[in-house]
């Protein structure tokens, strides 16, 4: 290794590092006046702890939260895919405060034409539709995509949004309720003491969106109406009834407009809901089916029992059963009957295509040893579903309890429709379908097969993050996207670690190094780019924190120990810090600070590598060696040439003339120099002599490395040291070596004398997320890529067109067009 080889003596050794000569000429030396402390605590940030939320980031002595009770009757019209629904509500005022007023989420409101969320969209698209529209080059041709065309249409089309009647107290007196945007404030005519209790009810109804025109997070589905779909519809509801907004000790009633990528924060409860739908219709919903009896046939139950204790998912509904819905159609209704406790929402689908499979998860525990696990999918789920829906559900289940705690509830479902992925509690929806082929034959891509295990596990894992921990994905949507796809990547992992999960700090550099960054902790609706903000970042960070600061051993005890405080409890990012350091037993505020609250990168660069040898002090043997390093350097290139033309030197010419100095040169040893070796020996300690004869005799190797923080993260350094023997050494140096100087550092690597080093790599794994692996190498390598031959195509340049040719073309037929894409397509 190309190392800058120096010489230290006895006196130097303890304060080498503060010699100007080790002193590194990057840029980024911290100066006067620009100290940055990346190690402040975050006292100044957090909130003070209180009563309801403890130091030690757990739920205080007076922590409380609201108690909501559900009661619905609902009603699923088809054919005018309208829903309609009673609903009774009884809200327990927990809080030590007295409230005049209640407010309610009204979700369904986004979609009126003069919602904020549409009136304050920009033209590049919003919330969670990916950009609709463009502006081109040039001539600043605006483009406007077909399928935002398609929403638009929808939207002034139909009559969107909620209508809500007949608000009432339980006594049936009118109470004053006053829409704002996505919410409804309810004026109580009586104000809600602390521990009182009230009932309201309310009727409403609303027309349910096509999803697949204005992309929401719930809505229809239809199927096309010939002979092989009959025009069959999926129903997906969610964020379907008027829900209370949660009231807290920190926020009082988070009560954010809805502008829909910011999801919602809610108050646990009881749910009691009846849905009538047409009478061929499955449906899958949040809670336990109250009457099976009525609902499913006599061999459909003995499926539903023998799938508790089968080995593989047993159809409840089998494909046959479901293909015969499809065909036959009714008048007729069933009530469907569930009843969910302790939980912060309801959603639940709805269709005649379903086919239903279970298998029971026996994973023992008082709280809830059997939990079923269930998918319903249409035909088109093919064996891509029959295969990995339910056993992704199972390994969801086994992989997070470990991380958290057993799941707490009776069933968990995966459900096929138009939604690629959401979550609510006990059942979420997933996208991913086969495709028919001309054989009729149903085939998978494998990235269709990867989509469709990776979401079931990530939504699935969501019914642990935050539909029992209770996180406000409104304000903070990190808490959830980020724990959850953080462990999503362990579970995923744990199933097939080919597949790409994008949870390694690999796989957030470029984000961390582009210019479009916001802090994580920024409002949801603030975040300019969510996926890699919300999910990849803190799953990364997380990843980091697990394998590099604190191993797996301190990680996972903390994280479970924070998991199991909040469950069924709603916890704030500063709660989830003071645990994780709590737990641990590890200051992390440094972590907490540059990797949720800034937008720096990691870019440390490693700049220099000096070899330093211990001068003996003994001038026989240290004048010796200065001389032949003075004989080791290069030859002046104009002796070189004096020498090649045959110049004769003139002391050559002249012999007779010398001198002392003929014989003699400066690093010729004296008396003098020998006195004063032996007076130094002679002055030393006892103990200063030992350990200097001793290092003078083993002679090893002092290596400094010169680092600088070119990103501004302060992170563990982690190094490979090769050596010229062939073996590598890998050390950590943790991330407080940057506490006093966070700009660039030094650190000083003793080895043996016959241990000398080859290489050094920075992050060899790349495990820190370091936007530029190259200035991680010393001596810097060549880097290596790959270059491609290639042939202009200048057919592909922009051309006026050709008026005078082109007005020759004859036109085609539309029909016959068609048929020249069947024939293609054949």
């Amino acid at each position: 290794m190309s190392a800058i080889l120096s010489r230290i003596s006895v006196i130097s050794l303890v304060t080498v590092l503060l010699c100007s000569q080790f002193a590194t000429a990057s840029a980024v030396r911290q100066t006067k006046g620009d100290f940055e402390d990346k190690f402040r605590q975050l006292d100044e940030v957090l909130p003070t702890p209180n009563i309801y939320r403890n130091a030690a980031g757990e739920p205080g002595q007076q922590y409380w939260q609201q108690q909501v009770n559900y009661q619905m009757d609902v009603t699923l019209d088809e054919a005018k895919r309208r829903l309609s629904a009673k609903q009774q509500i009884q809200y327990k005022n927990n809080s030590p405060y007295t409230l005049k007023y209640l407010w309610l989420h009204l979700d369904q409101n986004i979609f009126k034409n003069d919602s904020m969320a549409e009136m304050s969209t920009d033209f590049g698209g919003v919330g969670r539709r990916g950009p609709a529209t463009s502006i081109g080059e040039g001539d600043i041709t605006a483009r406007l995509s077909l399928e935002e065309l398609r929403r638009q249409q929808f939207m002034a089309d139909n009559e969107l949004g909620f209508q809500i009647n007949n608000v009432k107290n339980s006594k049936g007196k009118t109470l004053a309720a006053t829409v704002v945007g996505t919410l409804m404030r309810i004026d109580l005519d009586t104000p809600l003491k602390p521990g009182q209790s009230m009932e309201f009810s309310l009727d409403f109804a609303f027309n349910i969106v096509e999803e697949d025109a204005v992309s929401a997070r719930s809505g229809y589905e239809h199927f096309p109406d010939d002979a092989n779909e009959g025009g069959n519809d999926i129903f997906l509801l969610a964020q379907w009834f008027p829900r209370l907004v949660a009231y807290t000790d920190y926020e009082a009633w988070t009560n954010k407009e809805f502008l829909g990528r910011g999801e919602f924060t809610l108050e646990f409860g009881d749910y009691d809901v009846k849905l009538t739908v047409p009478a061929d219709h499955i449906v899958s919903a949040t809670g336990e089916l109250q009457n099976s009896s009525k609902v499913l046939t006599k061999q459909q139950i003995a499926r539903l029992e023998q799938a508790k204790t089968a080995k593989r998912p047993v159809f409840v509904v089998t494909e046959e059963e479901a293909l015969e819905n499809e065909k036959a159609g009714t008048n007729d209704s069933k009530t469907w009957h569930f009843k969910a406790d302790n939980v912060r929402d309801f959603a639940w689908a709805s269709s005649r295509k379903f086919m239903w499979d279970a298998k029971g998860y026996q994973q023992g525990g008082k709280e809830q040893p059997l939990v079923m696990a269930m998918s319903f999918y249409p035909k088109e789920g093919g064996d891509l579903w029959k295969k990995y829906s339910t056993e992704s559900v199972v390994h969801t289940m086994e992989v997070y309890s470990r991380f958290s705690f057993d799941y707490p509830y009776p069933v968990a479902q995966s459900v096929n429709g138009p939604v690629g992925g959401m979550e609510y509690p006990m059942i979420t929806f997933n996208g991913p379908r086969t495709k028919l082929q001309d054989d009729g034959s149903r085939t998978y891509s494998q990235a269709e097969k990867r989509f469709l295990i990776g979401v079931v596990i990530h939504e699935i894992g969501h019914i642990y993050f935050p539909m029992v921990v209770n996180s406000d994905e409104r304000q903070w949507t990190w808490m959830d996207e980020g724990l959850n796809s953080f462990l999503d990547g362990v579970a995923g992992r744990e199933w097939d670690p080919t597949i790409p999960w994008g949870v390694e700090p690999r796989d957030i550099v470029d984000y961390m190094k582009s210019d479009v960054q916001v802090p994580i902790m920024t409002q949801s609706d603030s975040v300019l780019r969510l996926g890699p903000n919300a999910y990849t970042k803190p799953a990364a960070a997380l990843n980091i924190l697990r394998e590099v600061i604190l191993g797996r051993e301190l990680f996972d005890f903390a994280f479970k120990e924070y998991a199991q405080r909040w469950k069924f409890k709603r916890p704030t990012p500063s709660d989830f810090f003071r645990t994780m350091e709590e737990a641990s037993g590890v200051d992390l505020d440094w972590f907490w600070r540059g990797w949720f609250y800034s937008t720096d990168h990691v870019d440390i660069s490693l700049d220099r590598v000096y070899q330093l040898r211990m001068d003996t002090k003994d001038p026989d043997i240290d004048f010796a060696r200065e001389r032949q390093q003075e004989l080791d350097k290069p030859t002046s290139l104009f002796v070189e040439r004096n020498k090649a033309a045959g110049k004769v030197l003139w002391i050559d010419k002249n012999k007779d003339i010398t001198d002392f100095y003929d014989e003699n040169d400066r690093f010729t040893v004296t008396n003098k120099e020998r006195n004063a070796y032996n007076k130094f020996l002679a002055d030393l300690e006892p103990w200063e002599r030992t350990a200097f004869e001793r290092a003078v005799k083993e002679d090893k190797n002092y290596y400094v490395l010169q680092f600088s923080n070119l990103g501004g993260l302060v992170m563990p350094i982690l190094l490979q040291l090769h050596y010229t023997d062939g073996s590598v050494e890998d050390q950590m140096i943790p991330a407080e070596i940057w506490r006093r100087s966070p700009k660039a550092v030094n650190k000083m690597i003793v080895t043996a004398k016959d241990k000398v080093l080859k290489e050094v790599v920075v992050d060899p794994k790349w495990e820190t997320a370091d936007v530029d692996i190259e200035n991680n190498y010393y001596p810097r390598r060549i880097i290596p890529s790959r270059v491609e031959a290639y042939k202009s195509d200048k057919s592909k340049a922009k051309v006026s067109r050709d008026i005078m040719q082109d007005s020759k073309t004859k036109l085609k037929d539309p029909a016959e067009k068609t048929d020249e894409k069947l024939k293609e397509g054949n």
